[in-house]
């Protein structure tokens, strides 16, 4: 199995953090959402990651040659934006016949057994994952019919499937993909002047291919500081480690401290993540992810996102309060 990963992309949503870095090495929950991803991946027998990467694919390249040595990769750098299935046919020439193809975007983090891909698509020629939303006219969707995919409609105004396409799909014949998205291009099949994946599925569909829409366990969006917050609590359900020091703490779970970090005479938690070499004193983080080397000092946060070496300095409030006050304070 070949697997195409597009990590290209500016992702302005996630700005001011992904000015310095790509949006994929960004953190959640202790790791890089490319890492999470990666994990994810671990139990397929993958020949080769190719990696679609833009103008800081070096970054990435550097990171996956030094957390994740072990993989087999290829870097292909895309020079044009013209859109996600533009990005994915740059790498057709590494797709040979023979070649199982698993095509996954760099987003969201996913939750599925992959193991399961072989029953699934044991009377099909390709998986596109999903998920039943409520707000399906944010989304592409699936409409289904005796368990086959028959259309796919984006942002649909009405409800005719509430299936969102969650960014990972399963093609058996790689080859034939790559055909029929070539085909696509050539035709100049732009959605608002880009070439999208839904117009190739769609002309396999044509031609007799038959799809099945799968439901994952959980899509965990990372696109936007606010869903990346919601995404480290839902992750450190499971991922919650204490590898740092603590000094007269109080920790409310869950918790990441990672190794190398330092905690004295502060409440942290829950839903925090603190990256290796911060530094955090006399504060109460809650709902907090702190990247490596922050200072932290006599601050209160809370639904908060701090990058790589950002120091933060308050003053401690000196308060003489009498029995039965109420004192409320806001910025």
């Amino acid at each position: 199995m070949k697997v195409i990963l597009p990590v290209a992309g500016k992702g302005t949503r996630l700005r001011p953090h992904t000015h310095s870095k790509a949006k994929s090495l960004v953190q959640v929950a202790g790791k890089t959402v490319l890492e999470h991803i990666l994990e994810r991946l671990q139990p397929l027998a993958v020949s080769e990651y190719l990696f679609i990467v833009d103008d800081q694919g070096e970054q990435i390249q550097q990171f996956v040659a030094r957390q994740l040595p072990q993989l087999p990769c290829r870097f292909i750098v895309q020079q044009q934006r013209c859109g996600p299935a533009h990005a994915i046919g740059l790498a057709a020439a590494q797709i040979a016949a023979g070649d199982d193809l698993l095509i996954v975007f760099n987003d969201t983090i996913f939750e599925t057994d992959l193991r399961a891909i072989s029953q699934l698509c044991a009377d099909a020629d390709g998986l596109i994952y999903s998920l039943e939303v409520e707000d399906y006219q944010r989304f592409g969707v699936n409409v289904l019919r005796d368990g086959y995919i028959v259309d796919m409609v984006e942002k649909p105004d009405t409800p005719v499937s509430r299936l969102a396409q969650v960014g990972l799909f399963y093609l058996k014949d790689g080859a034939r993909f790559m055909a029929a998205l070539a085909e696509s291009i050539a035709a100049d099949e732009r959605v608002k002047g880009e070439f999208y994946l839904p117009p190739v599925f769609m002309r396999l569909i044509r031609q007799g291919a038959r799809f099945r829409a799968p439901l994952i366990d959980a899509w965990l969006d990372c696109g936007t500081p606010q869903a990346l917050l919601q995404t480290n609590a839902r992750l450190l359900q499971c991922n919650q480690a204490m590898a740092g020091v603590a000094h007269n703490c109080l920790l409310l779970p869950p918790v990441h401290v990672a190794a190398g970090a330092v905690l004295r005479d502060s409440i942290i938690g829950p839903n925090v993540s603190v990256a290796a070499g911060a530094v955090v004193e006399r504060s109460i983080l809650r709902d907090c992810i702190l990247n490596r080397d922050v200072r932290l000092f006599n601050q209160v946060l809370a639904d908060s996102l701090l990058g790589e070496e950002v120091q933060l300095v308050g003053a401690a409030r000196k308060m003489n309060i009498g029995d039965h006050s109420l004192v409320i304070m806001q910025e």
